[in-house]
């Protein structure tokens, strides 16, 4: 596992927007256009705050969550608000935004529209993933209901998942889709999550879904 620790959090936010932005940059270089996945939640705000004034041309950038609860995007509980706000914005404002949500009752409604629709988005160029306090990424939770499918090396870009705890019906990106993302970064805060973190590396998938990207991933950390 390769870890990067920071003397403090501003120091982790600066610096993994700039490192984020220079991993941008290169794909541009080779590539028609970069898709960049992100979480939601509060830890990534101060990282889109810097990097949404990155010099890049960010009109050949398609930015989507890595999951996204079942609400509409003005819901107070909505991911997409957060990237809107805080990263859809500045500069980054010229990026495509690629929605996990659609107006359907429930993620299954939009199942088809949704797969079809991701798949022309991958392999993921750049993936920045958050992690939760019981080692669960983007929306891949320990004792959820499809946990199982979710981390099957054959599972779809997308799916729906419902897990204890978690009031809404979730969308999210398939852990197939996030090993395979062609840079990986994962960003966590506090002693508590970097004990996670350590333990994961001796859990199974279904135990902490985080250990699954352990060995291709950079983990960022900051008390």
């Amino acid at each position: 596992m390769n870890m990067i620790e920071y003397a403090d959090r501003e120091m982790m936010f600066i610096g993994l927007a700039n490192i984020l932005a220079g991993e941008l940059k290169n794909c541009l270089l080779h590539h028609d256009f970069a898709s960049f996945s992100v979480p939601g939640g509060t830890t990534p705000g101060p990282i889109f705050d810097a990097l949404c004034a990155a010099d890049l041309d960010w009109s050949r950038v398609h930015v989507f969550l890595n999951d996204e609860r079942w609400v509409p995007e003005d819901h107070e509980r909505s991911n997409t608000r957060l990237i809107k706000e805080r990263l859809l914005t500045d500069r980054a404002a010229d990026a495509t935004y690629v929605p996990l949500y659609r107006d359907a009752p429930t993620p299954e409604d939009a199942m088809n529209a949704l797969s079809a629709t991701f798949a022309s988005e991958l392999p993921v160029s750049l993936l920045l993933l958050g992690m939760g306090t019981d080692g669960h990424t983007a929306s891949i939770f320990p004792g959820a209901d499809r946990l199982r499918d979710a981390l099957d090396p054959s599972a779809p870009p997308v799916m729906a998942m419902r897990a204890p705890g978690a009031p809404e019906p979730r969308i999210t990106l398939t852990m197939p889709v996030l090993k395979g993302a062609m840079s990986q970064h994962i960003v966590i805060t506090g002693d508590k999550k970097k004990q996670v973190i350590e333990q994961a590396r001796h859990q199974s998938g279904e135990q902490a879904p985080i250990s699954e990207l352990l060995s291709t991933a950079t983990v960022h950390w900051a008390e």
